[in-house]
């Protein structure tokens, strides 16, 4: 099984106490969690993408973990998340393909207490200080819409070519805010992933 090799773990919270004039309290809170990884795949075409599958789950557990700590609640207290990859120049998106999708999604749940929901995810390429927006979606019921959101992320010398920047984003909250309708969290069954 490969391991992944970190070059620089990023954690970070996004706190909003005030909207529009109007006190958020308690306040909106994102973490995301952050790994700057080796692309064992820069540079050449591989057939078989089994390493970065590997890696992948490791770091669903590892990045979740530290979001759930970052923002100090117990894991069932989790209300949404997403995940995304920004792929350096010598790599392509297939990579951040293998990363994010078939085994990252099952620790991560592990992390957050449940996880009914798809868990909404992009990818890109760029370079050192591009940002990368982290897509966030509630984590049981996909049709409550206060939890559509996104976080923003960037590091100043991340990715490097021959590295990807993985991310996870999770939240304690919807937006600030919301008016838009639709199902709300503390009325959602989490059963079906949708409602």
């Amino acid at each position: 099984m490969a391991t992944a090799k970190i070059r620089k773990l990023v954690t970070t919270v996004d706190e909003i106490h005030s909207e529009m004039g109007k006190t958020i309290s308690p306040p909106t809170r994102r973490a995301a969690a952050i790994a700057v990884i080796q692309n064992p795949f820069a540079e050449f075409y591989q057939e078989d993408l089994e390493d970065l599958m590997s890696i992948g789950e490791q770091l669903g557990s590892l990045l979740g973990k530290r979001c759930i700590e970052a923002l100090g609640i117990e894991p069932s207290e989790a209300q949404s998340y997403g995940k995304a990859a920004l792929i350096g120049e010598n790599g392509e998106l297939e990579h951040g393909a293998a990363l994010l999708h078939p085994r990252m999604g099952a620790p991560l749940r592990r992390e957050v207490g449940k996880g009914a929901a798809l868990v909404p995810s992009s990818k890109k390429r760029g370079s050192m200080g591009d940002t990368l927006d982290i897509p966030l979606g509630h984590k049981d019921a996909a049709y409550i819409r206060s939890h559509f959101d996104g976080m923003e992320v960037r590091i100043n010398d991340a990715p490097r070519a021959n590295e990807i920047l993985v991310a996870i984003a999770i939240t304690d909250s919807g937006r600030p805010l919301p008016r838009v309708g639709g199902l709300k969290a503390e009325d959602a069954e989490g059963k079906d992933g949708l409602r």
